[in-house]
C-alpha cells in the first residue's frame, strides 16, 4: 500500500508545520552530548522516523513495531554542515598511552604527503598493528592545511584496504553521528553482496544508523522486502520518491519484487553491485558472460554465486576465452584447480613432450604453458621439477597473471626436499614454497644475557617495579663478574626503558653502560619537539614498512625504543620488546 500518495500536499505540510514546531520546542531542552558516550541511544527511541522538508526542519513520525529495528534517518546537506565531527577513532587515547591532541599541532601537508607514501607501501603485520592504533584512536582532527573530509578519508580508506568486517563495525557503531560514514558503510555493503551474502549485508540496518543516501536506502529497501516487511519498504520508497529519487531501473525491479508486476525488464545492469545483483534476482534465465572489460565486482559476484562458465565447457580453440580464464584466476575469481584442469585437456604429441623445453615457445602463451604443466606433472625428478616449475612460473609473471600459480607451485614444490635443490634455484624454491612459521609463544629465560633475562617478564606486566629494581641489581652483579661479558645494544634498549619506568641502577653498576647512544633521525626530533605524536608513530610505520620488527637492526630498535621512552607509550613499546628481544621456543 503506497502509505505517502494517500496524503495530499496540503495537509502534509500542515503535518511538517506541527511537527516542526514540537522537534524545536523540544531541541531547546536537550541537554549537552557526552562525546564519550558512544552507545546506542535508548530503546523508545527505535521506533521514530527522521526526515527532512524542504525548509531543513525535522520531523519524528512514529512507526510500528515491524520497522522499530530499522531506523531511517535522512539527514539533507544543512544538517550535515551543522553536524561537525570534532573526535573520530574507535580506541579511548589512554589505551595506548596516547593523548586526545595527538594531531592538533601537524601540518595537515606533511600529513597528507606521509599517507600517500604508506600507501605505496605494502606493510608488514608489526606495521599496519601500529598504523591501526595511530589511526582509530579517539583524537581530535588537525586544523592545519586539512580538511575534516580529507583526515577522516585516510581513516575509511585504511578500513577498506584492510577489509576486516568486524573492525569496520565496530568503527561505524562508535562513529555513529559521523556524516561521512556512508563511503564505509556502502563498501561493507556491497561486498557481502559480492560475495553472494544478502543475510550479513542487510544485517548492518539493524545495529548501524546512517546518513540520507540513495543508494543506502535502494539497498535498504530491498532488504525490508526481502524480509517481509513491505509496507516499511514502500513507505520509505515514497519518501525517497517524494525527495527527488528517480532511478528507472531500480523501479522496475522495486514494482516486481513487490508484485506490482509480473515481469520485469531482462536488461542486465553493470552500474553498480545492487544493479548487477537485482538484475540477476529478478530474471530465472540470467545468463552473464564476463569479458576482458568487466569490473572486478561483477567477476567477484559471478564467481561467488556460482555463474561462471564451467571449465569443462570451454572450446580449447578460444583462445580469447582462455586468456580470460587466466587472468580471473589471476584475480582469483577461478580456482587455480579449475585453470590446471584445463590445461590437462589440451593434446600434445609425445614428441613436444619430449622436447617441452623448445617445443613449448613455439606454441601460444597459453598452450605453452599447459604443455609445461603436463610435463610438470608427468617427472619424478627434482631437478626438472624445479627448471619447469620455473619455466611455467616466468610465463606467467610475464603476462602479468603470476598469482593464477600460487598454490598449485606450492604443492609441485613439496615435491622437493630442501637438501636436492642446487644453488641456482634456491631464492625460486624459498620464495615460493611458502610454509607456516611455527608459532613461537613461550618466551625462554637466559639470565647470562641481559636482554634475554627474567628482566623481560616486566615487560608482560609480570613484576612490580620494586622487584624488578632488585632483580635488575643482581643480575648485573653477575654481569660484571663475567669479564667478557659485552654490553649489545639491545641490552641497551632494555636497560634504558627499564630507568625510564622508574627503575633504579646502583651506582656501582652504572659505569658498565653508556647509555642514551641512540641516533634518532633529525625529522623525528623535530616533530617529538613539537609534540606531534600522530606524526612520530606514522614516520614509525614507514621505518618498519614491509619488514617484520624481528628483521630490523639493532640500531633501528635502539632509536624506535628511545621515541617510543620519550613518549610514555609503554604498551606499544612493551609489544615491540616481547617480539625482538626474547628467544622464543
Amino acid at each position: 500500500m503506497k502509505i505517502l500518495k494517500l496524503l495530499n500536499k496540503k495537509y502534509l505540510s500542515i503535518l511538517l508545520i506541527f511537527f516542526l514546531t514540537i522537534s524545536l520546542n523540544l531541541k531547546a531542552e536537550e541537554e549537552p552530548v557526552d562525546i564519550w558516550k558512544l552507545e546506542k541511544k535508548d530503546e523508545q527511541d527505535k521506533g521514530e522516523i527522521i526526515f527532512q522538508n524542504e525548509d531543513s526542519s525535522e520531523i519524528n513520525v512514529e512507526m510500528d513495531n515491524a520497522l522499530s529495528t530499522n531506523k531511517i534517518n535522512t539527514i539533507n546537506s544543512n544538517t550535515l554542515e551543522e553536524n561537525k565531527i570534532s573526535i573520530v577513532g574507535i580506541y579511548d587515547p589512554e589505551e595506548h598511552g596516547l593523548n586526545i591532541d595527538m594531531w592538533s599541532n601537524s601540518d595537515g601537508n606533511e600529513i597528507k604527503l606521509i599517507f600517500t607514501k604508506l600507501d605505496k607501501i605494502n606493510l608488514s603485520k608489526d606495521a599496519k598493528e601500529i598504523l591501526d592504533i595511530v589511526l582509530l584512536t579517539n583524537s581530535y582532527l588537525p586544523k592545519q592545511n586539512i580538511t575534516e573530509e580529507e583526515f577522516i578519508n585516510f581513516k575509511l580508506n585504511y578500513l577498506i584496504k584492510n577489509n576486516d568486517k568486524n573492525l569496520i563495525k565496530l568503527y561505524l557503531l562508535k562513529n555513529e553521528k559521523n556524516n561521512y560514514n556512508s563511503k564505509l558503510i556502502k563498501f561493507f555493503i556491497n561486498d557481502y553482496i559480492e560475495n553472494a551474502d544478502l543475510e550479513n549485508a542487510c544485517k548492518i540496518f539493524d545495529e548501524i544508523n546512517y546518513f540520507n543516501d540513495d543508494y543506502i536506502d535502494k539497498f535498504k529497501i530491498y532488504c525490508l522486502i526481502n524480509q517481509g516487511f513491505r509496507e516499511q519498504a514502500q513507505l520509505l520508497y515514497d519518501l525517497n520518491k517524494e525527495y527527488g529519487l528517480k532511478d528507472d531501473f531500480y523501479e522496475d525491479k522495486f514494482n516486481f519484487l513487490m508484485e506490482y508486476s509480473e515481469e520485469p525488464d531482462s536488461k542486465i545492469s553493470e552500474r553498480n553491485i545492487l544493479n548487477f545483483h537485482l538484475s540477476h534476482r529478478t530474471n530465472p534465465d540470467f545468463i552473464y558472460y564476463p569479458n576482458e572489460n568487466t569490473p572486478k565486482f561483477i567477476w567477484k559476484y559471478l564467481s561467488s554465486s556460482n555463474l561462471l562458465e564451467n571449465i569443462s565447457n570451454i572450446d580449447l580453440e578460444d583462445s580469447e576465452k582462455i586468456s580470460l580464464i587466466e587472468r580471473a584466476t589471476h584475480e582469483k575469481n577461478y580456482e587455480e584447480k579449475e585453470l590446471f584442469e584445463l590445461y590437462k585437456r589440451f593434446q600434445f604429441s609425445i614428441n613436444q613432450l619430449l622436447n617441452v623445453k623448445d617445443s613449448y615457445k613455439l606454441l601460444k602463451k597459453h598452450e605453452g604453458r599447459a604443455l609445461l604443466y603436463q610435463r610438470l606433472i608427468l617427472t619424478e625428478d627434482e631437478i626438472q621439477i624445479l627448471d619447469l616449475s620455473y619455466k611455467l612460473k616466468e610465463s606467467f609473471i610475464n603476462d602479468n597473471i603470476e598469482n593464477a600459480f600460487n598454490n598449485e607451485l606450492k604443492r609441485i614444490l613439496l615435491k622437493v626436499s630442501q637438501e636436492q635443490v642446487p644453488s641456482n634455484f634456491s631464492s625460486f624454491y624459498s620464495d615460493n614454497l611458502i610454509t607456516q612459521p611455527l608459532k613461537k609463544n613461550n618466551i625462554k629465560i637466559n639470565n647470562k644475557i641481559i636482554h634475554q633475562s627474567k628482566l623481560l617478564k616486566y615487560f608482560e606486566n609480570q613484576y612490580e617495579i620494586e622487584k624488578i629494581e632488585n632483580d635488575l641489581n643482581k643480575l648485573l652483579k653477575s654481569i660484571k663478574k663475567n669479564k667478557d661479558y659485552n654490553v649489545s645494544t639491545k641490552d641497551l634498549i632494555l636497560l634504558e626503558s627499564l630507568v625510564s619506568d622508574g627503575v633504579k641502577i646502583s651506582k656501582k653498576y652504572k659505569s658498565m653502560f653508556n647509555f642514551d647512544q641512540s641516533n634518532i633521525p633529525t625529522d623525528i626530533q623535530l616533530l617529538l619537539s613539537n609534540n606531534e605524536v600522530g606524526m612520530v608513530l606514522l614516520r614509525l610505520v614507514e621505518i618498519i614498512g614491509e619488514d617484520d620488527l624481528e628483521s630490523l637492526d639493532s640500531d633501528t630498535l635502539y632509536f624506535m625504543t628511545t621515541i617510543l621512552n620519550k613518549l610514555n607509550l609503554d604498551s606499544i613499546r612493551n609489544k615491540l620488546f616481547l617480539k625482538v628481544l626474547p628467544l622464543k621456543i
